[in-house]
C-alpha cells in the first residue's frame, strides 16, 4: 500500500498569517496530487490553542496562527473538498500521532500476509518546517520503507529555504521528485 500524507494545508499557511505566494500556487497541484492518488491519503493539521505565544514555538515564532477552531486553522476549501479521512491535529512540527498510525498501519498489512506499506510520499507546508519534520519522523519509524517528498507539491517560508530543506532531506536518503 503507498500512503500519501497532505501536511498542514491550512489558510493561514496559504493566504492567511503565515501565508505566501507559492504556497497558493501549489493548492491546485496538491488537489490533482490528492484525486490522482492510489493509496490511503492521510492529512496532518497544525493545532494551536489561545495560549500559543506562551509556548515555545509562539517566542520563537510569534505570529499567532492554526487556532483551533478558527477559518485559518481549517484546510483550505479545495483540499477540504477532497478530503476523505479525518486530519491528525499536531501541535508541534512533527507528529508522533502520524508515525504511530503508520507504523500500526505497515505491521497490520503485515499480519494479514500483504506487503506492507511501500512507500510514504509528503506534500504541503512548509517544506523547511513541517514537512522536513515529519518525513524525518516517518523515516525513523519505518526505516525500509521509501519517503518521497514531492517538491512541486511543497512550498517553503521562502524558496530557498524549500531548496535547502530539500537537499537537507536527500541527504537523509528522502527520494525528492520535482
Amino acid at each position: 500500500m503507498d500512503i500519501l500524507v497532505v501536511v498542514d494545508m491550512q489558510n493561514d499557511f496559504i493566504d492567511g498569517a503565515l501565508g505566501t505566494k507559492e504556497a497558493v500556487t501549489i493548492v491546485p497541484k496538491v488537489v490533482e496530487k490528492i484525486r490522482n492518488f492510489e493509496g490511503r491519503v492521510l492529512y496532518t493539521r497544525d493545532t494551536h490553542e489561545e495560549n500559543y505565544l506562551e509556548t515555545q514555538e509562539g517566542k520563537n515564532l510569534p505570529v499567532v496562527h492554526c487556532v483551533r477552531g478558527t477559518k485559518g486553522w481549517e484546510l483550505n476549501p479545495e483540499i477540504e473538498a477532497v478530503r476523505k479521512e479525518e486530519p491528525i491535529d499536531k501541535p508541534t512540527f512533527g507528529s508522533a500521532a502520524l508515525g504511530q498510525v503508520l507504523k500500526a498501519q505497515d505491521e497490520d498489512l503485515k499480519k494479514q500476509g500483504k506487503k506492507g506499506i511501500e512507500s510514504v510520499t509528503f506534500v504541503g507546508l512548509c517544506t523547511d518546517i513541517c514537512v522536513i519534520s515529519n518525513a524525518m519522523l516517518v523515516k525513523a519509524f519505518l526505516p525500509e520503507v521509501p519517503v518521497i517528498v514531492d517538491a512541486a507539491c511543497c512550498a517553503g517560508v521562502t524558496p530557498e529555504s524549500h531548496r535547502n530543506a530539500l537537499e537537507a532531506m536527500k541527504m537523509c536518503q528522502i527520494i525528492c521528485v520535482e
